[in-house]
């Protein structure tokens, strides 16, 4: 799979995706993240990627140039299923979300910053706008990581289990269980005696009423869905 990454800062994005799964899934060859600086297709001298929006207003906004120019030259060396862009007003990123995209060979994500981006942008390129949450950031490069993270963990092969990813959070759309490792017994504080029992069948039973339990205490909304 391979993820082209648009910025306008590209180096926000070097450390979360060079060390640990992130790094795993490129060094096996089964990821491919390629960070693209925006400023190497700006406009003039100054390689100027933003400017004053029409009708005045505060905030400054990336121009269609720059962006058309290099989502253009992506396109020609390869297709793509989806142009992403990351912005608040996006559709609420969830795990099925995830699920979908890590199916898919070639992905673009275009990070907003300053004000956001020329709304032709927008019109024309791009095929799917996505929000990590009902907040405001500096800008996409956060949201960007999140998602190739979030993607790239479930691509068959990057983690040493493969059945891991299944068992996570929201993939049933109910929450983890809780979990335990040595020692069984801390100052007082004893695992629970079933994961000892060795009883397969009701320790899945006991994980699967303690998934209800805690979705209905942490997030029922996801019972009532």
């Amino acid at each position: 799979m391979r993820i082209d990454i648009i910025s306008a800062v590209p180096d926000l994005l070097a450390s979360p995706l060079s060390h640990s799964i992130m790094r795993r899934a490129q060094d096996k060859g089964l990821l491919e993240v390629v960070i693209h600086d925006l400023r190497d297709y700006g406009i003039g001298k100054h390689r100027q990627i933003d400017d004053y929006q029409y009708g005045g207003g505060a905030g400054l906004v990336m121009m269609i140039e720059p962006i058309a120019t290099l989502i253009e030259k992506l396109k020609s060396d390869r297709s793509y299923d989806e142009i992403i862009y990351m912005t608040p007003d996006g559709q609420l990123y969830e795990q099925s979300h995830a699920n979908e995209l890590s199916t898919y060979d070639n992905i673009i994500i275009l990070c907003g910053h300053y004000k956001g981006v020329d709304q032709r942008i927008r019109d024309i390129y791009i095929t799917r706008e996505i929000s990590i949450g009902s907040y405001v950031l500096s800008g996409g490069e956060l949201g960007a990581a999140v998602l190739v993270d979030s993607i790239g963990r479930l691509i068959p092969g990057v983690l040493n289990d493969g059945s891991s990813a299944l068992f996570d959070s929201f993939q049933d759309d109910l929450l983890a269980p809780p979990i335990y490792t040595r020692p069984a017994d801390f100052h007082g504080a004893l695992v629970p005696q079933i994961l000892l029992s060795g009883d397969d069948a009701k320790i899945e039973q006991w994980r699967h009423d303690k998934s209800i339990q805690s979705t209905r205490q942490r997030r029922p909304d996801l019972l009532d869905d």
